[in-house]
């Protein structure tokens, strides 16, 4: 593994341990070279998957960038970040097991979407503005109205007369 802080590619492993629901290693880590200590994170990886986007073009998924843009719309909500990390890796083993290894990006954003809903609506809310490019406040008013489930308005029952 190479070191972040000189370049030199002889780090040593100092502990391992499960990280995320024994779905990742993390490994602490010392540089021979330079002496600085870093964390890194192994994970299983079923298949390369590659996003179809919706210019045409092609990238390889980079769970990273996935996971910066659940984490934005997650920011300063009273999730734990460890619930968040298994919501994410849930994603991704959802996307890995589809059995393409083209997958769009409509359909990443639709499974984000179902995940975020599951734990938080606000978050939820927050990725769908940006996923499906809200433009004015009437567009929130619109999602989360369609959001809340309807609701009845029940019918006063007339009073007996009592007369």
């Amino acid at each position: 593994m190479r070191c972040p802080f000189c370049g030199d590619t002889s780090s040593q492993v100092k502990d391992s341990r499960p990280a995320e629901d024994n779905g990742v290693i993390r490994r602490r880590r010392l540089c021979p070279a330079c002496g600085a200590r870093f964390t890194t994170f192994e994970r299983i990886q079923l298949r390369e998957l590659t996003v179809l986007k919706k210019n045409g073009r092609r990238a390889p998924l980079d769970r990273d960038k996935l996971a910066r843009s659940i984490h934005i719309a997650m920011r300063k909500r009273p999730i734990d970040p460890e619930r968040v990390e298994r919501m994410i890796s849930g994603v991704v083993r959802q996307l890995e097991s589809q059995g393409e290894t083209e997958i769009s990006s409509d359909f990443i954003g639709e499974t984000v979407m179902a995940a975020l809903a599951e734990v938080d609506t606000v978050g939820y809310v927050r990725f769908a503005s940006v996923y499906r490019n809200f433009s004015e406040a009437s567009d929130f008013e619109t999602f989360i109205h369609q959001l809340r489930p309807p609701t009845d308005t029940p019918t006063p029952t007339p009073k007996p007369d009592l007369s």
